[in-house]
């Protein structure tokens, strides 16, 4: 969570605006904005992507992708 942290505040940096600033660009919660800088863990995934999308990024979950359940599974079965 600290990498995150420290990107978004560069970023936000960046782009000339404060804490205060900034929630009114994407959207969101003072608080919001706080807790992705401070690097809590409690933090909403759609609520950290509107942030990233100011920026041209995106989180994802990591059971996304091409890797599923049912890949997962015959991967552990067969030993790989």
């Amino acid at each position: 969570m600290k990498k995150l942290a420290a990107f978004v505040k560069e970023k936000r940096k960046e782009t000339g605006r404060t804490q205060e600033e900034f929630p009114d660009r994407c959207g969101l919660a003072l608080t919001v904005i706080k807790k992705i800088e401070q690097g809590k863990n409690n933090l909403n995934l759609d609520k950290v992507n509107l942030v990233l999308q100011m920026f041209g990024h995106e989180l994802a979950p990591l059971n996304s992708g091409p890797w599923n359940d049912e890949t997962s599974k015959s991967n552990e079965s067969s030993g790989d």
